[in-house]
C-alpha cells in the first residue's frame, strides 16, 4: 500500500469515527465575519471582517440531557449550579409554588429569577426533571461545565469565529443559517419566541420551551439549532472591539470577565432579543447558568 492510499484510508477512518459521534466535518476557508448592519450595535457585531478558519469537526446538534447524563455517570462531575445551590430560571416556565417562594429578581430583566435547586437535572426549578426531555439540549451548564464535557468527549468549545462560520453554512451576508427570511414559505426554521415577550409565547413553532434537538431543518453544513432553542457557549472572552485586518483562526482577547455565547434561544423575539442571527452575540460570566443556555463541541479531527 502506498503512502497516499494509507493517508486516504486514515482520513476515511477518522471521518467515520467523528460521524459516528454525531459530528460533521466543517471544511475550512475564508468568510466574512460580523456585519456592518448590526441589529444590536452595542453588542459589537461589527465591523464586517475577513476571517479564515481551518477545518474542524462540529457536533451536528446541541449537547443533549442524555449525553450530559452519560458524562456525569461516567465521571461523577458536579456542575457549578449544583455547587452554588441555585441558578436562573425564566419566570414564565416556573410553577406557582416555586415562584411564590422567590423574593428577588434581576433588576434589568425581572423575568429572570434565582431558583434554589435549579440545575441541569432540574432545569426549570426543583419540581422539574429531564426524564421526558432527554433529547432536548442540556441547560443550566456554566462555561466550565461545558469545557469539562467537551474535554471528556475529546473535543473543545468552538471559537466564536468557528461557530459563526459554521452557522452561516457557506452563505454570505445572510441573517440566519438558512437565509434572510425568518420563516421562508411560512415554515419555522428555529425554536424562537412568537407573541408578546415576556408575557405570552404563542408557540406557533410548536414549542413554548426547548425542543428536541434536530426538530427544525439543518443548515447547508448539516448543523441543527444554530439559531434558537438554546444559547451556546463559545471559547472566546467577550469584547466589542474587533480589528478589520484579515485574521486566521482568531481566538478573541487573551482575558476578560465574560464569555461569548451565540445563537439565541427559545426566548428570543425581535422586539427584545434579536440575537438569533449568525452575526449576533451576547455574553455571560463563565460561572453563569440559565434555563436557556447550553453548548455544542468541536474537535480538531484527531481521534
Amino acid at each position: 500500500m502506498d503512502s497516499s492510499s494509507s493517508l486516504t484510508d486514515l482520513a476515511s477512518s477518522v471521518k467515520f469515527i467523528f460521524e459516528k459521534r454525531g459530528m460533521v466535518l466543517i471544511a475550512g476557508g475564508p468568510f466574512w465575519m460580523g456585519t456592518d448592519d448590526p441589529g444590536i450595535p452595542p453588542d459589537g457585531e461589527g465591523p464586517r471582517r475577513l476571517v479564515h478558519v481551518d477545518s474542524f469537526y462540529m457536533d451536528i446538534q446541541e449537547v443533549t440531557n442524555q449525553q450530559f447524563q452519560s458524562f456525569v455517570n461516567a465521571t461523577g462531575y458536579i456542575t457549578e449550579a449544583e455547587k452554588f445551590g441555585d441558578s436562573f430560571v425564566f419566570e414564565g416556565i416556573l410553577s406557582d409554588s416555586v415562584k411564590n417562594q422567590i423574593t428577588q429578581a434581576v433588576a434589568a430583566a425581572p423575568w429572570w429569577l434565582p431558583v434554589k435547586g435549579a440545575n441541569w437535572k432540574s432545569p426549570n426549578g426543583p419540581d422539574s426533571n429531564i426524564t421526558d426531555i432527554l433529547d432536548h439540549p442540556v441547560l443550566q451548564v456554566s462555561w466550565a461545565d461545558a469545557v469539562a464535557f467537551c474535554s471528556w468527549a475529546n473535543g473543545r468549545l468552538p471559537t466564536e469565529a468557528e461557530w459563526e462560520y459554521a452557522c452561516r453554512g457557506g452563505l454570505e451576508d445572510r441573517l440566519y443559517p438558512w437565509g434572510n427570511k425568518l420563516n421562508p414559505k411560512g415554515q419555522h426554521y428555529a425554536n424562537l419566541w412568537q407573541g408578546d415577550f415576556p408575557n405570552h409565547n404563542s408557540a406557533e413553532d410548536g414549542y413554548i420551551r426547548t425542543s428536541p434537538v434536530k426538530s427544525f431543518p439543518a443548515n447547508a453544513f448539516g448543523l441543527y439549532d444554530m439559531a434558537g432553542n438554546a444559547w451556546e457557549w463559545t471559547a472566546d472572552w467577550w469584547t466589542v472591539h474587533h480589528t478589520t485586518e484579515r485574521q486566521r483562526n482568531p481566538t478573541g482577547p487573551p482575558s476578560g470577565t465574560d464569555k461569548v455565547k451565540k445563537g439565541g434561544s427559545y426566548m428570543c423575539h425581535k422586539s427584545y432579543c434579536y440575537r438569533y442571527r449568525c452575526a449576533a452575540r451576547s455574553q455571560n460570566t463563565p460561572d453563569s447558568a440559565a434555563s436557556n443556555l447550553g453548548f455544542r463541541c468541536v474537535s480538531e479531527g484527531k481521534t
